[in-house]
């Protein structure tokens, strides 16, 4: 039986923990940030879940991570 081949922009953008939740950055850290309010800003910083019918397909996507 041949390996599985990982997808691996999704290892990239997600991470595991340690209690097998995906965690990922939350979007829009990267410019036009000066615009924002101080709640959105320090909320940007924060890493997020997944939700539980994404983490079945990034599961998929990622066999050996």
């Amino acid at each position: 039986m041949p390996k599985i081949k990982t997808h691996k922009t999704t290892v990239k953008r997600f991470k595991k923990t340690g209690r097998n939740k995906i965690m990922k950055r939350k979007c829009g850290q990267d410019h036009f940030n000066s615009r924002d309010r101080g709640k959105i800003t320090r909320s940007k910083r924060r890493d997020i879940t997944m939700a539980a019918t994404e983490i079945k397909i990034i599961k998929t996507l990622t066999p050996y991570s």
